[in-house]
């Protein structure tokens, strides 16, 4: 980064927007350290849902500048949930509820190197809402991290060891099947699954081979393994390596989720055909 260039804040969250929650946030920033640059990665996450959230903040924390990173999806805000403030092994820092949202992200950043609970922090807005800490304890406290101030001074230290994680599975080689799972489904219907490229190798799943898909329901379908959408027809299901280096599901043209009946969290086992 340029010496001259400005701090960046990335923001989270499943706010939406059709209300002023983002907006709100927004105009903190801007009047604790106006000279940030705020990238909103998405608001659309779905609601109360954590889990959906930690994975797109670890999936794109890479490709996003260092810098300070706000992440609220927050179901248990106001509740005894803490609030923290993470520093990770890149440099990065990390703000938001202490739910599981952070640590994937943080985890695939190197671990967490320092970590602070922000939940009386002297930078939040005073009176505290207790149903919006985006806004009163999150927003500020990002924008002064943004601004320089040392993360340690912004609350109070602890043993990121406590720090809340997330049970996520894990795809396997079991025998001649690649054993994995849904993890999320997109606008288009595509089916991003737990399996990097290494296991899609190992069980032979690659470029140009034909493989079976069995989900849990144990309907079978045949699909191709290609590079991109346009290399089957329309409505042809196939299996590829998405933007993020996962297996995916698709079809050409069409919604591979709604066509198969698949699920978040749901079973697919794929083998060669």
């Amino acid at each position: 980064m340029r010496q001259d260039a400005p701090p960046i804040i990335t923001f989270l969250s499943d706010y939406g927007l059709d209300d002023e929650f983002v907006g709100l946030c927004h105009g903190v920033i801007a009047s604790v350290c106006p000279q940030a640059r705020v990238i909103d990665l998405i608001h659309g996450v779905p609601r109360h849902d954590v889990r959906a959230g930690a994975l797109i903040l670890r999936a794109s924390l890479g490709y996003l500048p260092v810098g300070v990173h706000l992440a609220v999806v927050d179901p248990g805000v106001g509740s005894d949930r803490r609030a923290v403030a993470l520093r990770v092994a890149d440099g990065r820092m990390l703000v938001g509820p202490d739910n599981g949202l952070l640590t994937p992200a943080a985890d695939a950043a190197g671990g967490v190197v320092e970590a602070v609970d922000i939940g009386h922090s002297g930078y939040r807005l005073e009176p505290v809402s207790a149903t919006f800490h985006g806004r009163d304890v999150f927003a500020p406290v990002a924008a002064h991290l943004a601004g320089g101030v040392p993360l340690a001074a912004v609350g109070v230290p602890l043993d990121s060891a406590g720090l809340l994680t997330l049970e996520l599975p894990r795809a396997r080689v079991e025998g001649e099947s690649l054993v994995a799972h849904a993890l999320q489904v997109d606008r288009f219907g595509n089916v991003a699954l737990d399996a990097g490229q290494e296991q899609a190798r190992a069980a032979g799943v690659e470029p140009g081979r034909q493989v079976e898909i069995e989900l849990d329901s144990g309907a079978g379908h045949r699909a191709q393994v290609a590079r991109t959408f346009a290399d089957v027809d329309a409505d042809e299901l196939l299996v590829y390596v998405d933007a993020h280096g996962r297996l995916a599901l698709a079809m050409g043209q069409g919604d591979a989720a709604r066509s198969l009946g698949i699920e978040v969290d749901d079973t697919v086992r794929i083998r060669l055909a």
